[in-house]
């Protein structure tokens, strides 16, 4: 039984000796990092690609876990962030005092809105509309079979969501030196399920991989479109490679139709079909 969990945990530990290798890797790998791999450029694109990743996970326990698809989780990354932020440049706060601040302030904020939706979702269900919908959703009907309240269990799914993207936004905030805008609007929490459909939804590694790749590519074409070598291409190809958000729909439109698990799921196909063989 030992042995099985070490197995399991065996992953996470060589990624994160491999991160915290990575500031003492002086060479560079040209094209996918900006410099040398402990460059503070390279450093700083993948801290922030790691931070998305863990606000990605944050969003794939309400989505993949429960399949509540929400579209307001940046206002809970987008608490975390600003009430940082407010306490350390406004009220002048100890940064761990301002950090329990945030949480608390975001913890609270998770507790009314996801105590709303419970009200909301149990007006709902109630209603004839209502049966209908758990007529549709078989698995929700026999959990409740099973003596599982699933109201509950939805409610505790959006409040420790919430709670980790609070958190994310905490940490985005303090790896950025400031609150970015974009963390508060629709788009960017349509970007978290995009990553987490992308990597496969509810699938701890799905959502972080997902979360990585997309920030990743997305910060890159974004720097590769404003390159001077797209010059030398056909109009055509510097129209297409000038839109990263173009390239970026169209490989997950790939990857959702040849893979609809996620990358997680081809893998772990991939690697079934190779133990059979």
């Amino acid at each position: 039984m030992r042995t099985a969990v070490s197995l399991k945990a065996l992953p996470a530990i060589i990624v994160l000796a491999v991160l915290a290798y990575l500031p003492y890797v002086p060479i560079e790998v040209p094209g996918l990092l900006p410099g040398r791999v402990n460059g503070p450029g390279s450093l700083q694109l993948l801290a922030t690609c790691l931070v998305i990743a863990g606000i990605a996970l944050s969003y794939d326990v309400i989505f993949g876990r429960t399949g509540l698809l929400s579209f307001g989780h940046a206002l809970f990354v987008a608490a975390g962030s600003y009430l940082l932020t407010i306490s350390l440049s406004n009220w002048a706060l100890p940064l761990p005092v301002a950090i329990l601040v945030s949480l608390g302030v975001t913890t609270l904020l998770a507790l009314v809105v996801g105590g709303i939706a419970f009200v909301v979702v149990t007006l709902l269900v109630r209603s004839r509309a209502g049966h209908a919908m758990a007529a549709v959703r078989e698995n929700e009907a026999r959990a409740a079979v099973l003596g599982f309240d699933t109201y509950r269990v939805k409610l505790l799914a959006i409040v420790v969501g919430a709670v980790l993207g609070g958190l994310g936004g905490i940490v985005h905030a303090l790896v950025l030196g400031g609150s970015n805008p974009h963390v508060t609007t629709t788009e960017f929490t349509l970007a978290l399920l995009i990553m987490v459909v992308l990597g496969g939804a509810g699938s701890m590694w799905g959502a972080l991989l997902g979360g990585f790749l997309y920030h990743y590519a997305d910060a890159r074409l974004v720097e590769l479109s404003g390159a001077g070598f797209l010059d030398a291409l056909p109009d055509v190809v510097q129209q297409v490679l000038s839109e990263p958000l173009f390239i970026l729909g169209l490989f997950f439109i790939i990857i959702v139709y040849f893979a609809p698990a996620g990358l997680t799921g081809l893998g772990g196909r991939l690697i079934r079909r190779g133990r059979a063989t």
